[in-house]
């Protein structure tokens, strides 16, 4: 193995740094809300050659960042828990192989408690996994049956505790915002969720996105989902409660205790680099003065075959000129509790925030100054995230 799985994590240096990506797009079942790139099969997925072309097409994204050292790794999905730990091993050894990973640095795996051992734990353990993300969803069963989830409460809580047992670093997610649920229900598994010493939640609000079977019952008016007023209501409790136990809000829907933030999200977030690899990943890659956009082919099969024959599975190469760059910067940036960094979005964009605009946000409190060199939402702002990023970014 070319790095440490054991080494002690590096610290947060507060630089946006250089993650790489892996999605592997397979799901034992498709959830009705869920809108990602994952895909059912019912015949076993051929691991081997999956794994060949991951690794190919990491060396054509080799050769379009250059030389880097990476900072964080995530293999995302999808389930990459139903990944053998033999397939784990050899991307994150391939990835070795084509950049530099020192030691120490986050590699997450997201895994669904349904498909969850002990062994194949161990086994993502040994292959350099130091970071298990967990799709736990909610803390009922009826509420499990309603999301589409494959496990209980049971395997929920037998995986959070395999995870604490074997990964130095775990998370967990939860949806809220779930039809009928009230803020005091809602506290309550929130309240639970903590107990189990996690030290870090991705608390998301259910979104109906177009195109899933949510979408259509909401359509129909069989799906109702709280209104405004009380997902407001249900954000602000989680603000709340997750602060009074030390997990406060680092982003609007990911809570840690200090120092347990995700560092690849950070990656995101703080609009660095990083290389998408495998079927329908993007990424954002520096070339000189110029940052592409990449996308590669989202159909499993069709993105194998992609690969096979030219070695890389990409259907968009996008040169993002300096204004969608700053765009973006500002996006991702005011998603953060520390903010953007405004000498950056100056130098991108060419100029300094509208000065009336800003005043407007500044006196409706939802936006604040960090002396001269930062510029972010207030909690306030956060609730209405969207139209604050589209003011400033006029």
């Amino acid at each position: 193995m070319p790095f440490n799985p054991d080494a002690p994590l590096l610290p947060d240096t507060g630089e946006p740094g250089f993650g790489i990506y892996v999605h592997w797009p397979f799901c034992a079942a498709k959830c009705p809300y869920c809108d990602f790139n994952s895909h059912v099969r019912h015949q076993p997925v051929d691991q081997p050659r999956f794994t060949a072309a991951f690794l190919r097409e990491m060396a054509t994204m080799r050769q379009m960042s250059g030389p880097k050292t990476v900072t964080s790794i995530f293999l995302g999905g999808g389930t990459p828990s139903l990944m053998e730990p033999g397939t784990v091993a050899a991307v994150l050894d391939g990835i070795a192989r084509y950049w530099h990973v020192p030691d120490g640095i986050e590699i997450t795996m997201e895994a669904n408690p349904s498909s969850v051992e002990a062994e194949r734990f161990r086994g993502y353990r040994a292959a350099g996994v130091n970071r298990v993300s967990l799709g736990v969803q909610a803390l009922n069963d009826a509420d499990l049956k309603f999301l589409g989830r494959l496990h209980d409460v049971t395997d929920a809580l037998k995986a959070v505790r395999l995870a604490r047992e074997i990964f130095p670093r775990m998370s967990f997610d939860l949806i809220y915002a779930r039809p009928g649920q009230t803020v005091e229900a809602w506290e309550a598994e929130l309240e639970q969720a903590i107990s189990y010493a996690v030290d870090h939640l991705s608390l998301y609000q259910l979104t109906i996105e177009e195109g899933t079977p949510f979408y259509g019952l909401h359509k129909a008016g069989k799906l109702v989902v709280p209104d405004g007023d009380q997902s407001a209501n249900l954000y602000e409790a989680t603000q709340e409660i997750t602060a009074r136990h030390g997990l406060p809000a680092y982003e609007v829907s990911n809570h840690a205790r200090p120092g347990a933030e995700s560092r690849h999200n950070l990656t995101y977030w703080r609009y660095g680099d990083y290389a998408g690899i495998g079927p329908g990943a993007h990424g954002r890659l520096t070339r000189g003065a110029a940052k592409i956009g990449t996308a590669t082919e989202r159909r499993p099969e069709t993105w194998l075959e992609l690969v096979e024959q030219q070695g890389h599975g990409l259907v968009d190469q996008e040169d993002l000129g300096r204004d969608e760059q700053a765009d973006e910067l500002l996006l991702m940036g005011l998603r953060l509790t520390e903010g953007v960094d405004l000498a950056r979005w100056q130098q991108l964009s060419g100029r300094d925030p509208d000065p009336a605009r800003e005043e407007t946000l500044l006196e409706h409190g939802f936006i604040e100054r960090l002396g001269n060199s930062r510029l972010r939402c207030t909690p306030k702002g956060m609730l209405i995230l969207d139209a604050v990023v589209a003011d400033l970014a006029c």
